[in-house]
């Protein structure tokens, strides 16, 4: 489970879910009385089968809809049910709990027949709470403020990613980037260094006396570079949070990933990157400019 794949948006849901079960214990009602029974009133909250259907309409669906909201972010690909998402379950929750909770700020058949009864402080924040779930909900893909992540990003520790101390995260390539290929953390699509050339089958031939005429050149001085345009998976790390597209070309981020933080590019589209995420989700890294390969 990724946090870091939470939004601003997020947050605000998650603290609205947390004000409305509050509020659910609080006073549906308020009573305006001054004699000596009135302590003793017993005012119902929102559990109460007293003012049955609060609990189901308002206290329930509200809670559950910003549950649906916020796991849509930990789902490896989006799931649909009855050809809804998570997330869109989610909001159609939240603006019902909001829709209900409005109506019951009118006048009832309690204020209605007494005009000392009128709305309480757990209805007051009930319908505080479900209004900034349905509207984080309906405006978390569209306002870039609460598209933000949640979580600010870690500081970057992979300008020297083969230093001694400990790796900087998931997928470590290792010294000489063993895991990834022999990169040397250069920045993707720079010229890579030429390889070591020590062993047998890198050494240059002899050349004959004299160095001139009938002079064989020597065998991997200028030898092309191997693997032709075939892709070949490597690790890499951004220099800046950047976000993960579905493969499908969906516009909603399945991830977010992170600086100090390893990830594998298993194909390319392009400039863009499929990339894999340490928890198994998969999508494209569509701005490439200044990664790191290792």
């Amino acid at each position: 489970m990724n946090f870091r794949s939470l939004t601003r948006g997020d947050g605000v849901v998650i603290g609205a879910a947390v004000l409305l079960f509050i509020a659910s214990f609080l006073d549906y009602y308020s009573l305006d009385c001054d004699g000596p029974f009135c302590g003793k009133a017993d005012i119902p909250n929102l559990w109460s089968s007293k003012v049955f259907p609060a609990l189901p309409s308002i206290v329930l669906a509200g809670l559950i809809g910003a549950a649906l909201i916020v796991a849509s972010r930990f789902q490896p690909q989006e799931r649909k049910v009855l050809g809804l998402s998570l997330e869109q379950w989610g909001s159609a929750l939240a603006v019902f709990a909001a829709w209900t909770t409005l109506w019951t700020m009118f006048n009832g058949p309690l204020e209605d027949t007494n005009d000392k009864i009128g709305v309480g402080i757990g209805r007051i924040l009930a319908l505080i709470a479900t209004l900034l779930i349905a509207a984080a909900a309906l405006l978390i893909q569209k306002v870039p403020a609460l598209k933000a992540p949640l979580l600010g990003a870690p500081t970057p520790q992979v300008q020297s990613p083969y230093g001694t101390g400990a790796h900087p995260g998931y997928g470590y390539p290792g010294p000489g980037g063993q895991a990834g290929g022999s990169f040397g953390g250069q920045p993707y699509g720079a010229p890579q260094q030429q390889a070591d050339q020590t062993g047998p089958q890198h050494q240059a031939a002899p050349q004959p006396a004299g160095g001139t005429g009938g002079g064989v050149p020597a065998a991997g001085a200028q030898a092309p570079a191997a693997g032709g345009s075939d892709f070949a998976p490597f690790w890499f790390a951004v220099p800046v949070g950047r976000p993960l597209f579905p493969e499908d070309g969906g516009q909603t981020p399945v991830a977010e990933l992170t600086p100090g933080t390893w990830y594998l590019a298993v194909d390319q589209r392009g400039q863009a990157l499929v990339a894999q995420t340490q928890d198994g989700r998969r999508g494209v890294l569509q701005d490439t400019s200044g990664i790191q390969r290792g």
